[in-house]
């Protein structure tokens, strides 16, 4: 009886170790992708590191822009700023001088608070 207790819990074990190691699921993914709005906040080229758009599966369209500060912005994507700032980067990644990605975070600009 013992053994086929212990064998028993192994099993759920195992079970639950395999089941923990998986994907996230694909309603958290796409909640943590996408925007639940945007706005137009234009954010210095040197305090940008990252910009890209939203999963085609997000129903807020929109570009995301990250900053030096880890901080994340949802801009409206139909904002010509917003696309040419997407454009920028995109051709600044094979630029050796880039003008993002070049300060420092200050956490007293009043442009990245929020």
């Amino acid at each position: 009886m013992k053994t086929l207790l212990t064998l028993l819990l192994l099993t759920l074990i195992c079970f639950l170790y395999h089941i923990s190691a998986g994907p996230v699921a694909p309603g958290l993914m796409v909640r943590a992708g996408c925007c639940e709005k945007y706005n137009r906040t234009p954010i210095p080229k040197g305090k940008v590191t990252h910009v890209g758009r939203t999963a085609d599966n997000c129903a807020v369209k929109a570009i995301v822009v990250s900053t030096v500060c880890n901080k994340t912005f949802c801009i409206d994507q139909d904002w010509p700023w917003a696309d040419k700032l997407l454009t920028e980067f995109k051709k600044s990644a094979n630029v050796i001088t880039s003008p993002f990605n070049q300060s420092k975070c200050d956490e007293t600009s009043t442009v990245l608070k929020g």
